[in-house]
């Protein structure tokens, strides 16, 4: 395989992983990575340190370059949340996402409407006017209303003035945007998706902070269980 490009090899080695291609253990060279890829040195070792950085990867003297288990990997690092995405672990991934989201949002949207400036309320209201609008429509699978979910989940987590919380605006991001590239985003939301971003960004204006909570981890439930397979049915 041709690679010319870091990102190349970068992608394609780190995809590998990530979908379990390459178990943990296993044990690489550069000289067989250059081989396999026809790609130079330089390029090789810049992918590798890349993986090392998010821990998939750990070179040793003497040893080689070992793949790592799961269990070390950095998982919001959103090149690996993309790897994921794309391949057979994907419902794994989008669940455990969705696990999280529903851990912390609610929360943020607590905080929000205690803490929220006047922009920030009237910027939520407008985003979701804005999806209500859309998905009207039968857009919600076009950029334009992936946009417009992405700044309102991110605002939402900078709006609850945690700081903390505000770093989960990378994963919320790329969940939001694997569900649209994996064309798992119908075009006309969920019945009650539209209202439930409208209300929660009125909950938040209004500074009612139990209505907020409440609001934003009824509506990721949901969204949680339009992700989770149907259960299997009884055996005998």
């Amino acid at each position: 395989m041709a690679a010319d490009l870091h990102g190349d090899v970068l992608d394609d080695l780190g995809a590998r992983i990530a979908n379990g291609d390459l178990r943990p253990g296993h044990v690489l060279t550069l000289a067989q990575l250059e081989q396999e890829y026809s790609a130079s040195r330089t390029v090789v070792r810049e992918a590798v340190r890349v993986l090392e950085s998010i821990r998939m990867l750990a070179s040793r003297r003497r040893v080689g370059i070992t793949v790592l288990p799961r269990d070390q990997w950095h998982e919001l690092d959103p090149m690996l949340i993309q790897w994921q995405l794309r391949g057979r672990h994907r419902q794994e991934q989008l669940e455990s996402l969705m696990e999280l989201r529903v851990a912390v949002e609610p929360m943020a949207a607590r905080l929000a409407a205690r803490r929220a400036t006047p922009q920030q309320r009237a910027e939520l209201r407008r985003l979701a006017e804005e999806m209500g609008e859309l998905g009207r429509r039968g857009l919600a699978a076009d950029d334009a209303y992936l946009q417009a979910d992405i700044a309102f989940h991110e605002l939402l987590l900078t709006a609850s003035g945690n700081p903390l919380l505000a770093t989960l605006r990378v994963p919320v991001r790329e969940v939001l945007a694997g569900r649209t590239r994996l064309g798992l985003h119908p075009p006309v939301p969920a019945p009650g998706t539209l209202e439930d971003h409208l209300r929660l960004a009125l909950d938040i204006a209004a500074g009612d902070a139990d209505a907020a909570e409440r609001q934003s981890r009824s509506h990721l439930l949901g969204v949680l269980g339009e992700l989770a397979p149907p259960p299997a049915p009884p055996v005998g």
